[in-house]
């Protein structure tokens, strides 16, 4: 019986058949800028370049920003990134000074496609698919690798060359300044800022996470000192095969995330949550990385609507489902987050109008909830408490 997140997209991942665009040992063509750093046999890592066979401009296949934006469905996503071809070689993580890896941060800085040529060991195979990095196309060792000239992005550029700037800092800095988030963690995973004796190779799944918690954390900070909100609000977006439905509660921070995925494998309804209260969390989320990327989008709304709230958020992932990685909650969310939302003035009012968008029934989410089952327990507690104490109500 499947009872974790991880092995339950193992199954999904493994059920996936899809094939990859095929090349041969040598490739000429262009790097979106995309870079992948992979965390097997750390803290020796494999590292290099994501290539497609074609000039011009790629970047849209490395782009996860513009994908919701522009509308691409799921199957367009997928051809994307099952057109990019990884090179890669074992390097340590401290070995920033190699050639190989100043290359890979001129790729992550640089502001547009880079045209580029690549000499592979053996003719690169096979396909990547996961939930927490976007998919990839075959892989294979890089024997000779050279690119073009590049035009560094200005932000990006700056932070390479201030040693003394802590990252925390230049990952605020960039958020700030509206940099893309996929920009930033390229550019983290290759060790690109930092203190200069901190600087070093982030495997890419790691990188992302580190940058949704860095700006959520700093977020949280900041929203704990604003006033709380007094009704309740829902937002909605639904695309790629899923529905989102977050709702803000009135009160002091607090957030739950629960997912469902429904009938993806069969008949399957099976639904994965963790929480976290007005404390900091200690411990890595049981659902992976979607918990933090979606946790950062919200407290970006109530950062920059100086608000305070508590955090309910329930996806769905239907049939024809496929793991595309963690952008699909972060750019879901934020497209959420920037739609109208609905007002209610319970709590009782907000999840009778999100039961009519689920699939699930809403006692099945309750019954894995922690946060959730909670509230409905405490509203129910003070009711029962009003009637006795009110003479008007007692039998």
């Amino acid at each position: 019986m499947i009872k974790s997140k991880n092995a339950y997209l193992k199954k999904l991942t493994d059920k996936v058949k899809m094939k990859s665009i095929k090349v041969g040992k040598n490739l000429d063509g262009s790097t979106p800028p995309s870079v992948f750093i992979g965390r097997w046999s750390y803290p020796k890592v494999y590292a290099g370049p994501m290539m497609v066979g074609e000039h011009g401009d790629t970047t849209i296949m490395d782009s996860p920003e513009k994908w919701i934006n522009e509308n691409k469905t799921q199957e367009e996503i997928i051809d994307y990134r099952l057109n990019l071809v990884r090179g890669k070689q074992l390097i340590s993580i401290n070995d920033l000074e190699n050639p190989f890896v100043e290359k890979l941060q001129e790729i992550s800085l640089s502001s547009k496609s880079i045209d580029s040529e690549a000499k592979f060991g053996k003719i690169p195979r096979g396909m990547q698919l996961s939930e927490d990095s976007t998919p990839h196309g075959p892989s294979a060792v890089i024997e000779k690798f050279e690119i073009d000239n590049v035009r560094w992005d200005k932000q990006l550029e700056k932070s390479f060359y201030d040693t003394d700037l802590l990252s925390n800092d230049a990952i605020m800095n960039f958020h700030e300044k509206k940099i893309p988030f996929s920009s930033m963690q390229k550019a983290f995973s290759v060790g690109a800022f930092g203190l200069k004796k901190n600087r070093k190779l982030v495997p890419t799944r790691w990188s992302i996470t580190a940058c949704d918690s860095t700006i959520a954390n700093n977020l949280l900070k900041e929203v704990r000192y604003y006033n709380t909100l007094d009704t309740y609000r829902i937002f909605e977006f639904s695309s790629l095969k899923n529905y989102y439905g977050i709702i803000l509660l009135p009160g002091q921070w607090q957030y739950e995330w629960m997912e469902a995925f429904i009938q993806i494998l069969g008949k399957e309804e099976m639904i994965f949550s963790d929480y976290e209260t007005n404390t900091d969390k200690k411990e890595y989320s049981s659902v992976g990385g979607c918990y933090y990327t979606c946790k950062m989008a919200v407290l970006d709304y109530l950062a920059k609507n100086q608000l305070q709230s508590g955090v309910i958020v329930l996806r769905e992932a239907y049939e024809g489902y496929v793991p595309l990685g963690v952008f699909n909650v972060r750019e879901n969310i934020r497209h959420a987050m920037n739609s109208k939302y609905k007002e209610f003035e319970t709590l009782k009012d907000s999840l009778n109008y999100l039961s009519s968008k689920l699939k699930i029934p809403l006692n099945k989410y309750t019954k894995q909830s922690d946060l959730l089952k909670e509230l409905l327990q405490y509203k129910q507690t003070t009711l029962d408490s009003y009637f006795k104490k009110d003479k008007k109500y007692q039998v």
